[in-house]
């Protein structure tokens, strides 16, 4: 059933006349993109954070033409009243525009000029759709293209989300670095290539987890600098058609203001428009992220394997029945989930090559493939990793008794012997444990090589792991 006439208004565009719902903020354009992209089901609602950053962009976009003597304090008061309410969460359900979609994000740059006038209008007490007082275009996107706004938005949306996703890594790098602490202690047998190598502490082993990742949360903070570089005033392709002198420089200051991070506008706008670097580049910090945090994983499923038949160095919490057949067993679902995010975040970021350089001339049409890839990135490791620190890193309890067996059945403690017996001996020793399936240490006693006193010297932590 049509809706009625007094459940509708008429709205216009290049293509003709179209009726809107009148409870919708969004008008003709967002109503043509409804119709053109329903692919994902996934809106520029679905992530808060992008939808405040087009609100920001908005925001600073007015009040730099105001300061150019372009935009009217009238229309401005009633702009930020509407920017701010929806960067205070309001509206948001407005934003309906598909994230998939052609025409590199004008459907959701015009999505949100047309929500925003309309906030702004009905603040303003004013009807909607009644833009002879505040126009979509030349108000809300007065000085602008979807060229400069589109990727300024998304580049927002990223810093903002980037905070979030940093502390939480930060919390995941501190639980790894309080097991190294409660596991300083504990000798064991490092390994390389899979096989006995010499002896270090868990403790050793767990401070390392914590601090790779503290490698790659110093990599994503500065990788955000080039999301920090942006092209506002850059209009079309970057010649700043129908934008004001100045009002490049202005909407940059007003954008760090209102984010309190470091934006700066680019040398070059024209390079600026079609350049992909700051989406590159922060997708490939994410990635190195993803790669460590996937090879710790894997390490815990490694060290954890067993209980009776693998190395079973460590417990990991026990979160649910492992097998719909297999009585008892458990597996390390938290782990192979943080493997299966960290994937998925590696794919996105050859999402990101594929798009980045796909682009043709004076622009890149594909920005919003990009945006979808990185975002989902954040996205999902924002929500995975408060889950594997609380669900399984901060629970790992060690085996004692079973590194204490490895380290002492192990061959690989010969390499510490050297300096006490020489590497002819220690050789010797090496080749006859193999040969008998002895341990070094038990070979040691037998032949009365070293006393007891010279063992628990030889085996002290400190000593033995290069911690003195």
């Amino acid at each position: 059933m049509s809706l009625s006439a007094q459940q509708t208004r008429t709205e216009k565009d290049l293509l003709g006349e179209k009726q809107i719902a009148s409870n919708a903020y969004y008008g003709v354009q967002t109503a043509r993109a409804l119709e053109n992209f329903q692919i994902s089901g996934m809106t520029t609602a679905f992530y808060p954070d992008y939808v405040k950053a087009f609100a920001i962009v908005k925001l600073a976009a007015a009040r730099a033409n105001a300061d150019v003597g372009r935009l009217s304090k009238e229309k401005l008061s009633a702009i930020e009243k509407a920017c701010e309410a929806v960067m205070a969460g309001k509206y948001h359900d407005q934003f309906l525009v598909d994230l998939y979609q052609g025409g590199a994000g004008t459907s959701a740059n015009m999505n949100a000029n047309e929500v925003l006038a309309n906030i702004a209008l009905e603040l303003s007490g004013k009807k909607k759709g009644d833009y002879h007082h505040i126009e979509p275009h030349d108000d809300l996107n007065m000085g602008q293209s979807t060229n400069d706004t589109y990727p300024t938005a998304i580049k927002i949306a990223l810093l903002l989300h980037n905070d979030k996703l940093v502390k939480e890594a930060t919390a995941l790098s501190a639980a790894f670095h309080k097991k190294g602490d409660e596991f300083k202690n504990l000798l064991k047998m490092g390994r390389t290539e899979g096989q006995d190598a010499v002896p270090m502490t868990l403790g050793q082993e767990f401070h390392a987890f914590g601090n790779q990742l503290d490698a790659e949360i110093t990599a994503m903070k500065k990788s955000e600098s080039f999301l920090c570089e942006q092209n506002m005033g850059a209009t079309a392709i970057g010649t700043g058609i129908t934008a004001s002198p100045g009002y490049a420089e202005k909407c940059a200051d007003h954008l760090a203001k209102i984010t309190g991070k470091p934006i700066i506008m680019s040398k070059d706008l024209i390079a600026a428009t079609s350049s992909q670097q700051g989406f590159v580049i922060y997708s490939s910090a994410l990635k190195s992220f993803a790669i460590a945090l996937s090879k710790i994983s894997s390490d815990l499923i490694f060290l954890a394997s067993g209980p009776r038949t693998g190395i079973f160095e460590i417990n990991l919490p026990a979160l649910q029945p492992g097998s719909s057949i297999m009585p008892g067993k458990v597996n390390p679902v938290m782990p192979e989930l943080m493997n299966e995010v960290c994937f998925k975040v590696i794919g996105n970021d050859l999402t990101v090559t594929l798009a980045a350089h796909s682009g043709l001339l004076q622009l890149n049409a594909f920005e919003p493939v990009e945006a979808i890839a990185i975002m989902e990135s954040q996205g999902l490791l924002y929500k995975s990793l408060p889950l594997f620190r609380k669900n399984c890193i901060e629970g790992i309890t060690a085996n004692e008794k079973i590194l204490t067996k490895y380290i002492e059945q192990s061959v690989g403690i010969v390499t510490a012997l050297n300096p006490v017996l020489g590497y002819e001996k220690t050789t010797e020793l090496a080749k006859e444990a193999l040969q008998s399936g002895k341990g070094i240490l038990q070979l040691i006693r037998e032949k009365k090589l070293l006393t007891e006193d010279q063992i628990k010297k030889l085996l002290d932590p400190a000593t033995l792991t290069g911690q003195k």
